[in-house]
């Protein structure tokens, strides 16, 4: 298992018993299975912060 993977399957571990709280849970099951994922990718050294901080203020294109 990939740590990318890894990773969105501990967000949505944590996200699941957000499930009781209807709609806000489903939210917060999406966001942490996001977060989950960027921290396995960056575990593993797949993702450069730098690029993507550029990449979301217009100084670089992300492809």
């Amino acid at each position: 298992m990939s740590p990318a993977l890894s990773g969105a399957l501990v967000g949505a571990v944590l996200a699941f018993a957000a499930l009781v709280f209807g709609f806000w849970g489903f939210l917060l099951v999406a966001v942490l299975m996001g977060i989950g994922a960027l921290v396995g990718r960056a575990m593993s050294g797949q993702l450069d912060f730098r690029a993507l901080v550029a990449a979301f203020t217009g100084r670089r294109t992300s492809s």
